[in-house]
């Protein structure tokens, strides 16, 4: 008979309720994913850099029609959400595994700068949304001269 351990649930319920909390974005009580609820990767994953003129989010969504994909920025935040299509059985076949997710799925990023809005781009080339989103002019770090006396 196996023996049940109060302290490991509890410490596995806890490490649940941080990872939700953590995909919580604006708006919204929970961030989404469509991958198993026991897991705690978030979907889509993301690289997130900058230089001195741009932020740079490439999200992978592979098997994601781009068209099934909306992207949304708002202020300082923006959010990738849409639809992963089930795997599709054909007549007469025996699936032995089906371990692609499927479903609706939403991710929402901070920023930490403002973006200018007309500085938007994004596209999306072997399964990976590349998105480039241009800083505010407020936001961009000017160089100021010191003048010797």
């Amino acid at each position: 008979m196996a023996s049940w351990d109060m302290f490991r649930e509890l410490d596995s319920l806890k490490k649940e309720i941080d990872e939700a909390f953590r995909g919580a974005g604006i708006g919204r009580p929970f961030g989404s994913t469509f991958l198993a609820p026991i897991t705690t990767r978030r979907f889509p994953l993301v690289n997130f850099s900058e230089d001195d003129k741009y932020l740079y989010v490439d999200a992978l969504v592979p098997g994601v029609d781009p068209k099934n994909i909306d992207l949304s920025v708002v202020r300082n935040s923006i959010t990738i959400s849409g639809e992963r299509k089930p795997f599709e059985e054909k007549d007469g076949q025996v699936v032995h595994r089906s371990e692609l997710g499927y479903g609706k799925f939403s991710r929402t990023l901070e920023l930490p700068i403002d973006i200018a809005p007309d500085k938007i781009k994004a596209e999306c080339k072997d399964g990976i949304i590349q998105i480039s989103l241009g800083k505010a002019e407020h936001a961009i770090p000017k160089k100021v001269e010191i003048k010797a006396q």
